[in-house]
């Protein structure tokens, strides 16, 4: 195949997925891996691509719009948000010992928690109060209190975060990409998150379709460590590189 031939399947198939590894575009291409980081790199310098660690985004998904409120999140997609947090909520058993990361999906797993003897350990003030509102023994992390998102952050919580053994967390999510991981814009957050699916046994994350294909500018967990729950899978290529339930309660 020449290399015009390649750079324009290349584009092509990053514009129809968003986002493709370096192992894919090698099979794809049928060619070596480093001839597929020498035509990334040619593709990034003329402004047709963004060059991420292990692959490469299109230009129209490589960067996620500017983080919204928590407000305007919660309007958004509201019934795919309810679909997953019913599903999610359903996974809670006797005993366990839940991290509840901050975050509009994660929250709206509250209303639809069993009666179960669970003890949660939370970053977000409103979700701690829901939750020993519904009866549940609720703990929060020290920390810095982070006003668009109302979530606690910072090296304090990060610690007291790394004392828990948790049978199970979920997390929120702003990005997820073959590429790029999965993803939120701040740094603090992202400590957290990934602290917490580090001292997790089973760590879920919670993201609506409109989150894949998109990159954040922090990368706090790869594809294969976690399970993703979403409303409906739209690239089925995810599938390979993750554990994917789609909510269908």
């Amino acid at each position: 195949m020449l290399t015009e031939e390649r750079h324009a399947l290349i584009q092509k198939e990053l514009e129809k997925q968003g986002s493709m590894t370096l192992t894919a575009l090698c099979v794809l291409l049928n060619t070596s891996e480093s001839t597929v980081r020498r035509d990334l790199s040619i593709l990034a310098e003329k402004g047709k691509l963004i060059r991420v660690r292990g692959g490469a985004m299109s230009l129209r998904d490589a960067i996620a719009s500017p983080e919204r409120t928590k407000e305007e999140k919660e309007r958004r997609n509201s019934e795919e948000k309810d679909r997953i947090a019913r599903y999610a909520a359903s996974l809670l058993t006797d005993g366990d010992i839940i991290f509840l990361d901050a975050g509009t999906t994660t929250g709206k797993m509250i209303g639809f928690l069993p009666e179960k003897q669970a003890t949660f350990v939370t970053n977000s003030l409103s979700h701690a109060k829901a939750l020993c509102q519904r009866g549940f023994k609720v703990f929060l992390p020290a920390g810095e209190i982070r006003l668009s998102t109302e979530a606690i952050v910072g090296a304090e919580c990060v610690s007291t975060l790394m004392n828990y053994n948790f049978s199970k967390s979920f997390i929120g999510t702003n990005g997820i990409s073959l590429a790029g991981g999965i993803s939120t814009p701040d740094r603090g957050e992202a400590s957290v998150k990934h602290a917490a699916i580090r001292n997790s046994r089973e760590a879920f994350v919670l993201a609506d379709h409109t989150k894949f294909d998109r990159i954040t500018s922090v990368r706090f967990s790869e594809l294969n460590k976690v399970t993703i729950i979403t409303d409906r899978l739209r690239n089925e290529t995810y599938r390979s590189y993750a554990n994917i339930r789609e909510a269908i309660l």
